[in-house]
């Protein structure tokens, strides 16, 4: 058999594992019914073998030995800067991600695809102790998991991949409204995310929540507010991660749009929306991140429950705007220009911003078929 030159990669990771090693441990997702995500619809699930992954993590390790030494010949000090990334882009794709990986620090491990919680405990294990053994100077190895393969595994199980190296679990919770689960086919109930996520935590892991906003849809959209806060504070995980619903022309929800069963908010009305969540959050110590470009006020975000008055204060503040102030900030916004609300007041950004609202006024467009345009581009 030859020797492989080169390792799986998946399709995504979170936004906050960029600088991470992406490891392949399963293929595409083993549930893919969920009617907002686009992203496995065409693959099957498939496991890796053990041997396949081992395979993965030895040409890595070689790898990273490889991309070292080019680097030191490529520079006195053998560090890896942005010129020698643009050489392994240009020159050594192959090293490229290893590349990527060591200029980010070399410490953070993510596995790939959507729940690799589906094996058992030891086999994970397994992988986990070798990815530490393989490549020195991993410190932080995390994964996806979904909530009814955790529901499944016990609290020893999930220590025992502790134990082995496992860091932190990412987990789509989406929403805590099981009318909203059940329309969306996610295929879990509240009760079961509650358990799930309970027993991450009392496994000793980082456990990750994500929520998408404006899941709901006009109809459900308070229940999915209140629903979803009550599930978070059942469970009091570490993280809270936002995500603002765009529905990709090849989710299955973009049918139903088009039917007319899934009416979407506005961005203003999901604004009004996370504020109904953020109001009846409660007795947790969470930190809340809104760590994505689809999220509007991207600087909603803090301890809670320290924080909670700031970010409930920031939306206020956006509301407290004008009407044509509020259309500025979300086009800029939307269009890659703004990142929070004190960058209406930059003079060369605000400059900009307006010179893209008077062309669409001249086209005869609105700020909200701008966004709509252009939404989809950032799935």
């Amino acid at each position: 058999m030859n020797e492989a030159t080169t390792f799986e990669q998946g399709p995504i990771r979170p936004p906050n594992e960029a600088g991470s090693l992406l490891i392949r441990v399963s293929r595409n997702c083993p549930w893919n019914r969920c009617l907002f995500c686009p992203i496995y619809k065409f693959d099957r699930f498939s496991r890796r073998s053990t041997e396949e992954i081992k395979e993965d993590i030895d040409l890595m390790a070689r790898y990273v030995d490889e991309v070292k030494e080019l680097a030191g010949q490529n520079n006195k000090e053998g560090d890896i800067n942005q010129n020698t990334l643009a050489y392994f882009y240009n020159q050594k794709p192959d090293l490229f991600p290893i590349a990527h990986w060591l200029y980010h620090g070399e410490q953070s491990v993510f596995l790939q695809d959507a729940d690799n919680i589906i094996y058992k405990g030891d086999k994970l294990a397994e992988i986990v102790r070798y990815i530490k053994e393989k490549i020195p100077g991993v410190s932080r190895i995390t994964t996806y998991a979904r909530v009814k393969s955790l529901a499944k595994r016990s609290v020893e199980e999930l220590q025992e991949v502790k134990e082995a190296g496992l860091s932190r679990v990412h987990v789509g919770l989406e929403s805590g409204s099981d009318q909203v689960l059940e329309f969306m086919q996610k295929g879990v109930t509240a009760a079961e995310q509650i358990e799930a996520g309970q027993k991450v935590i009392d496994a000793g892991l980082i456990l990750s929540e994500y929520v998408i906003l404006g899941l709901g849809g006009r109809d459900y959209w308070q229940e999915h507010a209140a629903e979803t806060a009550r599930v978070l504070n059942a469970i009091n995980p570490h993280y809270i991660r936002l995500r603002t619903l765009a529905i990709h022309p090849a989710a299955p929800l973009a049918e139903e749009w088009k039917n007319g069963t899934f009416e979407p908010l506005s961005d203003e009305e999901i604004l009004k929306e996370e504020r109904l969540l953020l109001e009846q959050l409660e007795g947790i110590h969470s930190a809340l991140y809104s760590d994505h470009i689809l999220n509007l006020l991207e600087e909603v975000q803090g301890k809670l429950p320290d924080s909670k008055k700031f970010m409930l204060q920031v939306i206020d503040n956006y509301f407290n705007l004008k009407e044509k102030e509020r259309n500025l900030f979300r086009l800029g916004r939307r269009a890659g220009l703004l990142r929070n609300l004190s960058e209406l007041n930059n003079i060369p950004r605000r400059g900009r911003v307006e010179g893209i609202y008077k062309d669409l006024q001249k086209k005869g467009l609105t700020v909200d078929q701008f966004i709509e345009d252009i939404r989809t581009k950032y799935l």
